[in-house]
């Protein structure tokens, strides 16, 4: 599954499953909605009722260090919300 790169599992995100049933992955940046609604139906065996897509640019960032000043970029992103048909859920937590 090079569609899926890792679930976002955070505070904010855990409140939408357990309220909304919604869900957040990281996604490929190429992967379209169609992809990424087949992928968690297949790799979670759950019906997607929608996904949401969003893409995050890299940001410029700078820190002052005795070498000088050190430049860099943070990492561009895809993020995908995943809204489940009633009844169905994803546990992260079931593997370990």
């Amino acid at each position: 599954m090079n569609i899926l790169l890792k679930p976002i599992v955070t505070e904010k995100m855990m409140a939408q499953s357990e309220s909304l049933n919604r869900y957040g992955f990281i996604v490929e940046k190429t992967a379209n909605k169609i992809e990424i609604k087949k992928a968690i139906e297949e790799m979670y065996d759950v019906t997607v009722d929608a996904v949401n897509t969003m893409r995050y640019g890299g940001k410029r960032k700078s820190r002052f260090t005795k070498g000088g000043v050190q430049l860099g970029k943070t990492n561009s992103y895809k993020k995908a919300i995943v809204t489940l048909v009633d009844g169905d859920v994803i546990d992260f937590y079931s593997n370990i």
